[in-house]
C-alpha cells in the first residue's frame, strides 16, 4: 500500500483532514435533535458543539473550556451526557441528541402558552441554583441524565451526579439542593 503523496495543486493529506482542491471533506449526518429530525452536510472536524451552535443555530449549548473539563457543553447523546466539544458531529449520525433546548416541555401547545419547565429547571429555579447562568445548560442535562439513572439521590450522590461540572459562582450548594429537589418534583409529576 502506497503513502497518498502530497501534491499542493490537487490535494493535500494529513492524518486528521483530507483537503482537496481547497475544500475539507465533508459529509451528511442524520439525526434528530430535540424531537426534530435534522440533515447536514458537516466537516468531519467540526464538533458537536459547534454544529449545534453554528450549523443548527442552538445557541443554549455554551462553550468554555473546549477540553471537557467543565462540562459546560454537555448534551444528551441517546440520553446520555457527553461533552459536545470532545465530540464530532459526524460520530452523532443515526442517534438522537437533546440540548437545553430540548428540556422543556412543547414550546407549541394550543393555547399559545410558554412551555412548562422540566423538574430540574423549575429546581433550579426554585433553589436559585444559577446566578450567571454560564453552567447552567451542561448541569441541566447532566442532572437530567443523573435523575434518570438515580431518581432518588442522597444528597452525597447529589454532589457525585455534579462532580463533572465546574461553577465559578453558586458555591455548589444550591446546585446540590435543586438535585433534589429535582427527584422530588419529578415524583410529585409521576415522571420516574
Amino acid at each position: 500500500m502506497s503513502t497518498p503523496k502530497n501534491n499542493s495543486k490537487d490535494s493535500t493529506v494529513s492524518p486528521a483532514v483530507i483537503v482537496v482542491d481547497g475544500r475539507e471533506s465533508t459529509y451528511d449526518v442524520t439525526l434528530t435533535v430535540n424531537g426534530v429530525h435534522r440533515t447536514a452536510r458537516v466537516p468531519a472536524r467540526r464538533t458537536l458543539s459547534d454544529f449545534l451552535r453554528h450549523d443548527l443555530r442552538l445557541t443554549g449549548t455554551h462553550v468554555g473550556c473546549e477540553h471537557g473539563v467543565c462540562g459546560v457543553c454537555t448534551v444528551l447523546l441517546d440520553g446520555a451526557p457527553v461533552r459536545s466539544c470532545l465530540t464530532f458531529a459526524v460520530s452523532v449520525d443515526g442517534h438522537s441528541v437533546t440540548t437545553i433546548e430540548g428540556m422543556a416541555g412543547d414550546p407549541h401547545d394550543a393555547d399559545g402558552n410558554a412551555p412548562a419547565l422540566s423538574a430540574v429547571q423549575q429546581a433550579f429555579r426554585e433553589c436559585h441554583a444559577l446566578q450567571c447562568g454560564f453552567c447552567t445548560p451542561g448541569f441541566i442535562t447532566t442532572i437530567t441524565a443523573g435523575l434518570a439513572q438515580r431518581p432518588d439521590p442522597t444528597r452525597a450522590e447529589a454532589v457525585e451526579m455534579i462532580a463533572g461540572n465546574l461553577c465559578r459562582c453558586t458555591g455548589y450548594q444550591n446546585i446540590v439542593d435543586a438535585v433534589l429537589r429535582a427527584a422530588e418534583l419529578t415524583r410529585e409529576r409521576g415522571e420516574s
